[in-house]
């Protein structure tokens, strides 16, 4: 790592011995900070429900007209999901760097609780109809191939929230 040549000035091998403590006592401190254990419940409480999180790439300028299309159909589903109690928020968010190759576009929806997540069959279909009902299936699906055509579904991810507390 660090190699002292014979006849060095002393000054030389002094910085040498210097770095080498600095890394020492970095490294104790990286173990130190690592070998510190967090307790939910006490150094931190998970929060209840969770997002899921849709991360969309939409070609740069077209991002306006898919805001659009969201308006149309994303956020009236969200809305209804709210009224009947299995999510409590959404967002949308753009990225300010929407130029990027990945995602530039972000849809959330906050679950309750887990078990919102689950099949219920009767509150299903019933959504279902109610929504067909304010954009009939076939209007969707075409919305839909609209769409596709600049956006491309980049992942989905489930995150919790964790509440640390004042």
């Amino acid at each position: 790592m660090f190699k002292l040549n014979k006849g060095e000035p002393l000054y030389v091998m002094e910085e040498t011995m210097k770095a080498a403590l600095g890394m020492i006592a970095a490294l104790g401190l990286t173990m130190a900070v690592g070998a510190a254990k967090a307790d939910p419940w006490v150094d931190y409480t998970p929060t209840k429900g969770v997002w899921v999180k849709t991360w969309v790439h939409v070609e740069p300028s077209k991002i306006d007209d898919y805001l659009v299309a969201l308006k149309k159909t994303w956020v009236p589903g969200e809305e209804m999901a709210k009224s009947k109690g299995l999510i409590d928020d959404y967002i949308v968010q753009v990225a300010v760097n929407d130029a990027t190759a990945g995602p530039n576009v972000m849809l959330g929806e906050h679950y309750v609780s887990f078990a919102m997540m689950d099949p219920n069959k009767e509150r299903d279909l019933a959504m279902e109809a109610e929504f067909e009902k304010m954009m009939p299936k076939q209007a969707a699906a075409t919305e839909q191939e609209n769409r596709a055509k600049y956006r491309t579904m980049v992942s989905e991810d489930m995150w919790t929230g964790i509440d640390f507390g004042k």
